[in-house]
């Protein structure tokens, strides 16, 4: 059985379909007159396209439940900005159209990560970035203004000093969409095929009434004081009673056709049909078996409602079943329906629904019809703005004033008089803000999304105190072979690391292909550049037999000589086909294959072939191809068959070109149209079998389609696919785990969906690093160790904050360095791709590290563990007793050793208990610790039952095949995880511990 190392990468590249999403057909229905309504194109999703297909690599197997571009991490100006002191400028652009640029300084909730955010608004709409911030570099509003691809303008921007202008602007953000919703909820009858039909229904059954009581609480509108959804909370004339609920931090009032006025007169039922008919998003429920005539959208006549979510009730099998219209122009929104879209836990669909209804309709905002009148309302509140203020723009205004220049580091001497306008400009802002709070208008707190849930994105800690800086990485088995500034060393969680090449060889890229038994890097020193080539079970048998570490005077063999020079290599992802390389010397390509010679198999197979050492000669040259310039990105697209030409993406200066491999001759695929460019990744991503790919530059991320052309050749050329988006941090690197786009910063990780770029969530990581993303996901980051060790969370000073109320002091501080005796410790972090992916990825589970004591002999000739190795290992009654007493000190929460230990760093284990725990499936269930907002330490005691009796705070893999590395991949302790999950939503943070 081969290694499934090109399964992984296929997952991680993502080969998705938008048929997830359902299919676009021409409804047509007729009524009971047999009379055709009104025609009209929808995208019909029902979870059935692929039931019954064959799963290819990275099919999509989970449907993860997530609220896309929350108002938590989306309404900037009200969590970061209003109450706080910041800045706020106003100015027009070349075309003489006015816009408003507002800056802050944010402290990060006391990461100490401050980095400045700004928001430009302009009648095109909002662009939010963050900077970062220097305390020696001055920021200037016009480089702000660069960094949003705003370089001309007509005059200078000035400063507005008015604290009403918060007013205003916070009028500004809310032309994003409400943060409440009301949706519509239809009852019909089985075998009712018309509008009138439906809302002529008195009264529900009582399966409605169940799916009512599901959706929310039966509330009186008679005196109601919360959020109304247009409904009369005074004379009863919208009827008596209504559904309502609040979905984190959400509130949604329901309109229900049958508790909304009913007249015998009024065939039409105009009063249910005003405020149904005006909703973006119905639901219908059905009653009836599924083959009862079908309902179809074009039986509801409404110009306004884009959605409509069908639930039919299954009384027998007590299940719900989903289907989803939405209009054809509506983008792509999730969570995809799963397959079979059928429901038997009811609190689950509950959540789905809500969340789906929700995306929906924040969706449907983004159609013609609606941005287009969103876009003139914003146009016209900024145009209006500009004229209210432009009589005291000559009065006491700092033309082109950086921004540095108000904060605390000026000569106090000179602030006594900025002091003042400051805290007048703060009262009035929190004075704005509690209004908003208390109107229900304002992003609230995720206390409704409970603070257990745990996402996947959540990383488990693969090594503590890692002493080194990484360069770049790549697993090996259950190991990480990384690049440092030491050498390249052997890293297996917190075992010693093994150095295997010394640091005379510093390697800059580097590539583990288990199923080819090949090791790959590029060693980088300026013209003596080289790529180098290494059987992996050469390097192993020098690990085992402890061989003296090479450098590289020792690698000579092992280099490809034709490559001298080289500065950027990239290979094809899936090793199915023959291997290529394509190697960038200064402006020229050279393409490397590996020669068809006798099949090396898996590593454990080649250990038993009589192979010569180096596998040099096994590579062979094809061609050089030379481009106008150096590129800085470089990646391989496969043609869609064996015999169609393969292309190359090379990116350089201020464009992306593909390059036929076989002919050279390259094609234009996208221009940077912006004076500074920074080109970070261009990721390639399958559609249906079609190439694509993902241009990522500054803060933009662009998808583009590659259509086969005639000869086999290829034609770029825009596509209705075709979609962008803008990162809110310029990215350092991107990785795709589809259904997930990760973008690392220096101090963040921004997480996004694939298929239409929508933010799902943020985290705060101080010292951000990636390592290795070709499977699994590495990555370093720091965390200063006294904080740990006083016992606190480092969020404690903020986690008693209301998430909507600002904090005391009107301006962050932020230490320029360590205090005395603190000490920055680095972390080594890993995120499994099965979390990610949503299924189980067969991985080897044998580590170079590990003793072949305690590998069974199969699965030398395996490459897989198949089986469970426990049976293989002895342990000695000595062991076994250290074991138990060691277990029950933990229990009653006493510590191992003397002194005092800081938090951050792991209790040191025993290799025989660290056996057991790997064969195990991970540590004894007494060392679960929760971890919340505030720490827990004496009640670890609790632990194991809680752990036991409430699995479900825990990740579960989907997978219904048994996983042996799920085992030990699973779900992170988590007192180990640097995700720290909080009821509040200023949290967003990874606490690092």
């Amino acid at each position: 059985m081969k290694s499934s190392v090109s399964e992984d990468l296929g997952c991680r590249r993502g080969d998705f379909s938008r048929k997830h999403y359902g299919s676009v057909e021409l409804l047509i229905s007729s009524d009971a007159d047999g009379a055709i309504q009104r025609a009209g194109r929808f995208r019909v999703e029902n979870g059935s396209s692929d039931e019954n297909a064959t799963a290819l690599p990275g099919t999509w197997r989970r449907t993860d439940v997530h609220l896309e571009n929350p108002e938590y991490h989306t309404r900037w100006y009200f969590k970061y900005f209003l109450g706080q002191v910041h800045q706020n400028y106003i100015g027009n652009d070349a075309e003489k159209s006015p816009f408003f640029l507002s800056v802050t300084l944010s402290d990060q909730n006391n990461q100490r990560v401050p980095q400045y955010r700004a928001i430009l608004w302009r009648k095109t709409g909002t662009q939010k970035i963050c900077l970062p911030y220097s305390p020696t570099k001055t920021l200037s509003v016009k480089s702000i203004l660069s960094a949003m691809n705003l370089d001309k303008f007509e005059k200078g921007p000035r400063e507005i000093f008015h604290p009403e202008i918060q007013k205003d602007l916070l009028v500004l953000e809310e032309q994003e969409g409400s943060v409440n919703f009301k949706f519509g909820v239809l009852f019909a009858k089985d075998g009712q095929l018309t509008d009138d039909d439906m809302f002529s229904n008195e009264i529900g059954s009582d399966a409605f009434q169940k799916f009512l009581n599901l959706l929310g609480d039966t509330i009186t509108l008679k005196g109601w004081t919360g959020y109304r959804g247009g409904l009369d909370t005074k004379n009863d004339t919208t009827g008596i009673h209504s559904v309502y609920t609040i979905y984190q931090g959400h509130e949604i009032m329901f309109h229900v056709s049958t508790m909304l006025p009913y007249s015998k007169e009024n065939k039409q039922q105009v009063e249910r049909k005003r405020h149904i008919g005006n909703d973006i998003v119905t639901i219908v429920f059905q009653e009836g078996e599924e083959p009862s005539p079908a309902f179809k959208p074009s039986m509801i006549r409404s110009h306004f409602t884009h959605i409509f979510a069908l639930v039919r009730y299954d009384q027998q099998k007590d299940n719900y079943r989903l289907k989803i219209f939405s209009e054809e122009s509506v983008p792509l929104f999730g969570p995809p329906l799963p397959s079979p879209p059928v429901f038997t836990d009811h609190q689950e669909f509950r959540d789905f629904l809500l969340v789906k209804l929700i995306n929906g309709e924040k969706a449907t905002l983004e159609t013609p019809t609606f941005a287009q009148k969103r876009r003139r309302t914003l146009d016209m509140l900024i145009r209006s703005l500009y004229q209210d203020l432009m009589p005291d723009l000559h009065k006491n205004m700092l033309n082109r004033r950086s921004f540095s220049d108000v904060l605390p580091e000026s000569p106090k001497s000179a602030r006594k008089k900025e002091e003042a306008r400051q805290a007048e400009f703060v009262r009035i802002g929190q004075a704005l803000k509690l209004k908003s709070i208390v109107r229900g208008d304002a992003p609230s707190s995720l206390v409704a999304a409970g603070i257990c849930k745990k996402e996947p994105w959540e990383p488990q800690c693969f090594c503590s105190n890692f002493p080194h800086e990484a360069v770049c990485a790549d697993p090996w088995g259950q190991a990480l072979l990384v690049s440092t500034d030491a050498g390249v060393l052997l890293v297996d969680d917190d075992l010693p690391s093994v150095p295997v090449f010394d640091k005379t060889l510093p390697v800059k890229q580097m590539h583990v292909l288990e199923a080819l038994d090949l090791l790959i890097f590029r060693a980088d020193k300026g013209k003596d550049a080289r790529l180098f080539v290494f059987r992996l079970s050469a390097v192993q048998r020098g690990i085992e037999g402890k061989q003296a570490v090479k450098g590289k005077y020792d690698c000579r063999e092992n280099k490809l000589e034709k490559t001298k020079g080289c500065h950027l290599y990239a290979m094809n992802t899936h090793h199915s086909r023959e291997l290529r390389i394509v190697v960038a010397i200064r402006n020229k390509l050279l393409l490397v294959t590996r020669k068809h010679s006798k099949p090396s198999g898996v590593t454990g197979m080649s250990l038993l072939s009589p192979l010569p050492e180096s596998p040099v000669e096994e590579f062979q040259y094809i061609r050089e191809i030379c481009l106008s310039d150096s590129p800085s990105v470089m990646t391989l697209v496969d043609g869609p068959s064996e015999e169609s030409d393969n292309l190359i993406c090379v990116a350089y200066r201020h464009q992306f070109d593909v390059v036929n491999e076989s002919t050279g001759e390259a094609f234009r695929l996208h221009h940077v149209e912006a004076n500074r460019v920074n080109l970070v990744a261009a990721i390639d991503v399958y559609e249906d079998g079609e190439a694509g790919l993902l241009l990522c530059y500054n803060y933009s991320c662009i998808y583009k389609k590659v259509c086969p052309f005639n000869g086999g050749s290829f034609l770029v050329q825009p596509s209705a696919s075709d979609f962008q988006f803008c990162w809110n941090q310029a990215p350092c690197a991107i990785v795709c785990a589809f259904p997930y786009l990760l973008a690392f910063t220096t101090d963040s990780m921004e997480i996004r969906l694939v298929v239409n770029g929508n933010l799902v969530h943020t985290a705060v990581v101080p010292q951000l690093q990636l390592v290795a993303s070709r499977s699994d996901i590495y990555f370093t980051a720091t965390a200063s160790v006294n904080e740990v060790s006083s016992g606190g969370s480092s969020k404690g000073a903020s986690a008693h904050n209301s998430p909507q109320t600002p904090p005391g002091r009107d301006t962050p501080v932020f230490p320029s360095s360590l205090g005395e005796g603190e000490i920055q410790s680095k972390n080594l972090y890993k995120i499994p791709l099965r979390n990610l992916v949503g299924r189980s990825i067969e991985r080897p589970l044998k580590s170079p590290l590990v003793s072949k004591v305690i590998t069974p002999p199969t699965s030398i000739g395996i490459g897989i563990a198949a089986i469970p190795v426990t049976h293989s290992l002895s342990l000695s009654r000595m062991e076994i007793k250290e074991i138990a007493s060691r277990t029950r000190r933990e229990l009653l929460g006493l510590s191992d050793e003397g002194g005092p230990r800081a938090e951050g760093a792991p209790k040191p284990k025993s290799k025989a208990r660290k056996r057991v725990e790997e064969n195990q499936g991970g540590p004894k269930p007494g060392t679960v610790r929760s971890t919340s907002s505030e720490r827990i330490t004496s009640s670890s005691l609790e632990s194991p039952s809680t752990s036991e009796a409430n699995p479900e705070g825990r990740y579960q893999s989907t997978s219904s095949d048994p996983d042996p590395v799920a085992e030990r991949e699973g779900s992170p302790v988590w007192g180990s995880s640097p995700f720290q999950l909080t009821a509040s939503s200023d949290e967003d943070i990874i606490d690092l511990k």
